[in-house]
């Protein structure tokens, strides 16, 4: 069983497995830090593949356990789901909690560099270093094979870490992701607030760009709702489209219309993007 101060918040059998919810003091952010795991039935037998989901603006580590009816099929295909929160909470920091988009809820996946958000907002090493060491500790998550998706927010977040960390996952995909965040007002928000008025760092962290400047995905699958009401403003998915067509990094982008932002569209194709994942992780199923 966990430890290592790993505090069970709930655990629930879901589908042969077990929908688990926990808390555990991070060293990377310095405070606790909650996420969920779906522990299918094979997982009793040994590890497992680990897909991390990444989710959006004002979701917690429950919000995709709960609407995205994704336990069913990781049950068949014996993949892991891993649902970490958003933001470190209850910082202290003055103002964390005073927009929906920017501090509480809104990490955006990255490590900051400003005070005072610096200080705890570390999403991008506790993602990708601290929490994958955790699961394959506690979990029996399996370390070399690991993939990530998410959503909106999540979405940039996949992308951009899937990009800044060449080889540690062997897939990724999103729903709707913030695709060139330099050019729309929730990425400029964040990064301004995390990185600086300094628009040369933010390339670092923009999918668009990172593509531009040579970095390359794994096998890579998009969907996008046409209903979306974010799609022109915030999201750029045919931005993101024509960097990877002008830099040759296989793209499937697939657009669909009535579909809009939230969880319903999530629902409609989770199977398939479980399915996409668990080929490029060598599950059957």
């Amino acid at each position: 069983m966990p430890d290592a101060g790993i505090e069970t918040l709930s655990e629930h059998a879901c589908f042969g497995g077990v929908q688990g919810f926990y808390s555990h003091p991070s060293r990377t952010i310095g405070l606790p830090m909650r996420f969920g795991v779906y522990r299918p039935p094979q997982a009793a037998r040994g590890p497992v593949p680990m897909l991390i989901w990444l989710a959006g603006l004002t979701c917690t580590e429950e919000t995709f356990a709960i609407k995205a009816g994704a336990q069913r099929v990781a049950a068949q295909l014996g993949l892991m789901l891993v649902t970490p929160d958003t933001s470190p909470r209850n910082t202290g920091i003055a103002g964390a909690d005073a927009s929906w988009d920017f501090g509480t809820g809104a990490g955006f996946y990255l490590d900051a560099t400003q005070a005072p958000w610096s200080k705890h907002f570390q999403m991008e090493s506790w993602i990708t270093q601290e929490l994958p060491n955790l699961l394959a500790q506690h979990y029996g998550g399996a370390l070399d094979r690991a993939a990530l998706f998410g959503h909106s927010m999540g979405g940039h977040g996949a992308l951009t870490l899937a990009l800044r960390h060449a080889g540690l996952f062997r897939s990724v995909s999103a729903f709707a992701p913030i695709a060139a965040p330099m050019q729309c007002p929730w990425g400029v928000k964040a990064f301004t607030g995390y990185l600086g008025a300094d628009r040369s760092t933010w390339a670092a962290h923009d999918a668009t760009e990172l593509i531009i400047a040579g970095g390359r995905l794994p096998p890579l699958l998009i969907d996008q709702g046409l209903a979306d009401k974010f799609l022109a403003e915030q999201l750029h998915p045919d931005r993101f489209e024509a960097a990877c067509r002008a830099a040759g990094q296989p793209l499937s982008l697939r657009r669909h219309a009535g579909y809009d932002h939230g969880y319903y569209f999530i629902a409609s194709f989770i199977e398939e993007h479980l399915r996409f994942h668990a080929q490029a992780l060598g599950v059957a199923g």
